[in-house]
């Protein structure tokens, strides 16, 4: 059981952590509104893609765990 102890902890802290950049990113005005993110309006219908957003997530996160992995 104290795998599973161990598992569920940092999977609490991670999940905390997330929250909190939510939080930030929130305040941040710029992310989620960079040029290459999709939004299509019609209507009374929105769709949001942040397709640039994503994809300079993915690298700092890429970049971050090839650094820890050292």
């Amino acid at each position: 059981m104290a795998p599973i102890g161990k598992f569920l902890i940092v999977a609490g802290l991670v999940l905390a952590g997330v929250g909190v950049l939510f939080l930030l990113a929130a305040k941040a005005g710029w992310i989620g509104r960079l040029p290459g993110d999709i939004t299509i309006r019609r209507g009374n219908a929105t769709f949001y893609f942040p397709l640039a957003t994503c994809l300079i997530v993915s690298a700092i996160l890429s970049l971050l765990f090839w650094l820890l992995r050292k």
